[in-house]
């Protein structure tokens, strides 16, 4: 047929992830790219899902989510955050992270509006934002540190700002904002009236003794902040695709209303497994974050060693690391290269920007079983013919 498509969707290419993790399959190389655990969290967990799905209920659960996992998101914000939310109004549970950013973004910004992503940025947010007819404008934050500076803040903010996109930890260069960076935000959203999106899906992945702090949090901001987590990240069960909202009633309201014409609800045995975790499994996520600093620190050597120049990784599941000093090269042609030659996959930076983004940076994920790690660092070692870190 003669008909154009969406632009948004028809021009958009296929993903960085899919590409290298195609090509990483293709070449036998340890996938180091796409950020995923290699093992299943809690046996629990999935033994009350099952239970569940046996047992029943299978039909559809109420479509802002099942009480018991409502209440327990609830719980889990009070207990680590020391935030408080109606489970009945002020929480939405959504199929995964990425469908309570799409419905929130669906809900809050209107054709027309201005809205504000920071970069690197999580792939979503450009093309949903697009989608609804939002002018998108970006803050680009520098290597090495990519600190948020007011002077960032102040070129993108004007009257017509309606919404601002955050991600803390920052997911795929592992920046946790400070206190005086959530404050710079705050001061900026509340003087030009803005909703801010709070990507908050790492809230426990972070290391050396950094704090997560909800923007939410601070004063003023309870009332123009929604905040989005992930049972998947949490919980190491990513394939669940079981996710939340949480904010004020009235933007959870409309924000709903996206939803249901999205996914409307998510399987009711999953939501109960998970219900399960935040009840009974927190003490998971929180070894889990000890072992991945650990991880974290392994590669780090491992990367340094080979020559790299790594940079801090306070949170997720990532580390970023320059390569200047072993090509000159583009970051995805070296990064299609080493996963080709090296045997060990991972994802240029510059995906991270809609153009323009730097070049000579790259991301690996150390969110892999320590025996997977060991077998990335011997690639690594006899590719690039250095001594064991």
């Amino acid at each position: 047929m003669g008909r154009s498509y969406n632009p948004v969707f028809g021009d958009l290419g296929t993903t960085i992830f899919t590409v290298m993790s195609a090509l990483a399959l293709k070449s036998g190389a340890v996938n180091l790219g796409q950020g995923f655990p290699d093992e299943d969290g809690p046996a629990s967990i999935r033994a009350e899902a099952a239970r569940v799905l046996h047992e029943g209920p299978n039909q559809y659960p109420p479509m802002t989510g099942l009480p018991q996992l409502k209440a327990a998101v609830a719980d889990h914000s009070a207990r680590f955050h020391g935030l408080s939310f109606n489970p009945a109004s002020e929480v939405l549970i959504t199929s995964g992270a990425t469908e309570a950013l799409t419905a929130s973004i669906m809900a809050l910004a209107a054709p027309g509006d201005e809205a504000i992503i920071i970069e690197p940025a999580y792939d979503s947010y450009r093309p949903a934002l697009e989608a609804v007819c939002a002018n998108v404008r970006a803050i680009r934050l520098q290597p090495p540190h990519f600190k948020l500076e007011e002077a960032a803040l102040a070129e993108v903010f004007s009257p017509r700002t309606k919404l601002l996109i955050i991600n803390s930890p920052l997911n795929p260069v592992g920046r946790v904002l400070t206190q005086g960076e959530l404050e710079l935000i705050a001061a900026y959203a509340k003087r030009y009236d803005s909703y801010v999106i709070c990507d908050e899906v790492y809230e426990h992945l972070v290391f050396d003794g950094h704090k997560h702090v909800p923007l939410m949090s601070l004063p003023g901001m309870r009332e123009r902040c929604v905040r989005i987590g992930s049972a998947g990240k949490i919980f190491s069960l990513t394939g669940w695709k079981v996710g939340w909202v949480q904010g004020p009633a009235p933007l959870i309201g409309v924000i709903a209303k996206a939803h249901q014409f999205l996914t409307f609800t998510t399987p009711p045995a999953l939501q109960l497994g998970i219900a399960h975790g935040l009840t009974h499994e927190m003490n998971f996520a929180l070894n889990l974050t000890r072992a991945l600093e650990s991880n974290r620190d392994f590669l780090s050597r491992t990367l340094t060693a080979a020559g790299f120049q790594v940079l801090s990784s306070e949170g997720t599941y990532f580390v970023t690391a320059g390569i200047r000093n072993l090509t000159n090269e583009s970051d995805r042609d070296f990064c299609e290269r080493m996963t080709r030659d090296g045997g060990v996959a991972a994802i240029p930076i510059s995906a991270f920007y809609a153009s323009g983004g730097p070049t000579d940076l790259v991301r690996f994920a150390f969110c892999k079983k320590r025996e997977i790690l060991e077998d990335a660092a011997h690639r690594l070692q006899n590719f690039f013919a250095v001594q064991p870190a």
